[in-house]
């Protein structure tokens, strides 16, 4: 079975990026070079930032049609790092709110890459 094992943005920054998101996840990259940059996470997958100035850098899309979601254990999770976050600085797209499956807010990166964070569904 194929399982998919790599998360890849592609950041106008990678230095600014770099530091985002060592702070959001606690952790340091596994490797770092001028226009790559990749986490290891616990559960396996690899997180990684590309530079969108890198030579052999091909897209042809635009624009955040999908969402990097964290998922936490309850409702006073989510609200507790959605006040952390904004106490960070960290802008807000959608404000903390009641969705369906519960709590839920979506932060944005330096990049304008969606960040939600939710519980999983119930």
């Amino acid at each position: 079975m194929l399982s998919p094992n790599l998360i890849l943005l592609y950041v106008e920054n990678p230095v600014a990026s770099t530091r985002f998101y060592t702070d959001l996840i606690g952790r340091e990259p596994v490797a770092a070079f001028p226009a790559y940059v990749a986490f290891e996470l616990e559960n396996g997958l690899t997180f990684s930032l590309w530079s969108t100035g890198a030579r052999d850098f091909v897209s042809s899309g635009t624009g955040h049609r999908s969402e990097i979601a964290f998922m936490v254990k309850d409702d006073a999770e989510v609200e507790r790092l959605y006040a952390e976050w904004q106490s960070r600085g960290i802008r807000i797209e959608q404000e903390l709110k009641t969705a369906v499956f519960g709590r839920t807010f979506v932060a944005l990166d330096p990049d304008g890459h969606r960040l939600r964070v939710c519980r999983p569904d119930g």
